[in-house]
């Protein structure tokens, strides 16, 4: 997928993420017309989003004290520099539809100034206020063990 500016990909074209298409799989949880229901699909989800330069939901999706305006520029410049090419999802812990936490370790492969790269995470996920119907949120990257 294209980096930033290409927003408003058509629904019937293939999600970034790997999923079904665009308008089934991650477009609904940009618009906000659906929440996502696991922490892997949340995790697709702001993968598509950072491919996609959906700023506002990875915002959303992702508590922070730092102030609003730095963290739009910070995603903006990431987008912009990045081109975020294919998703691997390699393990997941928990995170389902009754879970209160989850894990979900992947590899994003990416290209900038045309040389290739993979972004290799382990991303702790939590419901909002900690309950079962709270909306899935991206906490932070754990180290890897490999």
């Amino acid at each position: 997928m294209a980096g930033f500016g290409t927003k408003g990909l058509a629904p019937e074209q293939p999600c970034p993420c790997g999923g079904e298409t665009y308008g089934t799989c991650c477009r609904p949880l940009h618009r906000q017309e659906r929440a996502a229901a696991t922490a892997e699909q949340l995790m697709r989800s702001r993968y598509s989003a950072y491919a996609l330069a959906e700023i506002d939901h990875l915002l959303r999706t992702q508590p922070s004290d730092q102030p609003l305006r730095d963290r739009r520029r910070s995603l903006e410049a990431n987008c912009r520099q990045l081109r975020w090419c294919d998703l691997e999802i390699l393990a997941t812990e928990a995170g389902g539809l009754d879970d209160l936490h989850g894990t979900v370790t992947f590899a994003a492969h990416y290209s900038a100034s045309g040389e290739p790269g993979v972004l290799r995470e382990r991303s702790r996920f939590g419901r909002e206020g900690g309950r079962c119907d709270g909306a899935w949120l991206y906490l932070e990257a754990l180290e890897l063990n490999d």
